[in-house]
């Protein structure tokens, strides 16, 4: 880290302050979806119409991302999505009745989703210029972002501070953390007479990417959705210990992020990839298979582990695919992913009310498996150590 130049050394503080403010911010919304709904009296099936906005607007925002990057560089479109996600923050605790609400975290999941790609593709650029693995750091420092936002939120929930204040107050830090931070992200070139498509069209291999990516991402959202369930309806655990479950999975993928760069150094983005899929394969088996609660949690936290660098080795690769820009590429591999996250929790659902839910989770387990044969698509992009060491 010392032999870097002080300028990428500050830009990796910066970029590393964008994750943990997103992941905090995202993290602060959940933890108060309780109190939301119970402020606007919404029954569970009005509440799953307001939360759909979340992902309409990130789905809507995916399909103009990675032009915003090429035509406004990183830096810039990192900056404003940040803003734009710490302003509309408040708006749901503002919102009077359910079509507001949906309009609210419509503006959410978009400022959202242009934060993401853009500050996934700062950290690609500045990992070309390390020209060695970091970018699971930037996902672990998301991830310990998110479980501040969640423990602040349980706090604020626990003293019955409303979501206003609540909000207002992780905004308003929020909000001066990105704007110090942005002064120190990596500088980038507009390229506004480039003609370059709105969305990018899959190739051979931003498809794999893109499959390992929803497969990934399904079996995360599962995970937040149905660890708990499973644990407390059909092993019957108490509320409390089955609360462990994805408590014990998030904590698992943390750890495992911030190692991350280390192991991907010393196996490669390919191997790193396929044990991350056998273990997560395997940890849910052990989950499903005994059906014992401290199995049970052992095998989440192997899924959380396996699960944890996917994201991180997916991006980075799609970032470095030839004849295509990094923005539109992660952008691509982005809209895949992130579809997992949104068919998984309602198809798990539906298998689970057709059969149960343990043969429902096991589906997840062939993912993993998928995840495994397709693992080999990443050696199709140039490795770090082969790229030029040059700020994009």
């Amino acid at each position: 880290m010392s032999t870097q130049p002080m300028a990428l050394r500050t830009a990796r503080y910066a970029i590393s302050l964008m994750f943990f403010a997103n992941g905090m911010l995202l993290a602060s919304w959940a933890a108060r979806i309780p109190t939301i709904q119970q402020q606007l009296q919404l029954d569970p099936g009005p509440l799953g119409i307001a939360l759909w906005g979340l992902a309409v607007g990130s789905l809507v925002a995916f399909s103009y991302v990675g032009w915003l990057i090429v035509h406004l560089g990183s830096r810039l479109t990192t900056t404003i999505a940040a803003i734009v996600c710490c302003c509309s923050l408040v708006l749901p605790a503002l919102a009077p009745n359910l079509p507001l609400l949906w309009l609210s975290l419509m503006l959410l999941g978009m400022g959202n989703s242009v934060m993401d790609v853009s500050m996934n593709a700062q950290a690609a650029s500045l990992e070309e210029s390390y020209r060695r693995p970091i970018m699971s750091s930037f996902h672990g420092l998301w991830s310990v972002g998110a479980l501040v936002g969640a423990s602040g939120g349980s706090l604020m929930a626990w003293l019955n501070i409303m979501p206003l204040f609540h909000f207002l107050l992780v905004s308003g830090l929020l909000l001066l953390v990105v704007l110090l931070a942005s002064r120190w992200l990596l500088p980038t070139t507009a390229k506004p007479s480039e003609k370059t498509p709105v969305f990018a069209r899959p190739t051979k291999a931003l498809l794999g990417l893109g499959i390992i990516g929803f497969c990934s991402f399904m079996s995360e959202g599962a995970m937040a959705d149905w660890s708990g369930v499973y644990l407390h309806r059909s092993l019957g655990t108490s509320a409390g210990l089955a609360a462990l479950a994805f408590a014990v999975y998030s904590l698992a993928m943390t750890v495992a992020r911030l190692l991350g760069d280390s192991i991907a150094k010393r196996i490669g983005p390919v191997l790193h990839v396929r044990l991350g899929g056998l273990l997560a394969a395997l940890g849910l088996g052990l989950a499903l298979l005994f059906q014992q609660p401290i199995l049970a949690l052992v095998g989440l936290a192997c899924v959380g582990a396996g699960l944890a660098c996917m994201a991180p080795l997916v991006f980075s690769t799609a970032s470095r695919t030839p004849n295509l820009a990094p923005g539109l590429a992660l952008a691509a591999v982005a809209t895949m992913s992130y579809t997992g996250s949104l068919v998984g929790p309602p198809v798990i659902g539906q298998i689970a009310e057709l059969i149960s839910l343990p043969y429902a989770l096991g589906l997840l387990a062939l993912l993993g498996l998928v995840i495994v044969l397709l693992a080999p698509t990443l050696a199709r992009a140039p490795q770090l150590e082969s790229k030029a060491a040059e700020v994009a």
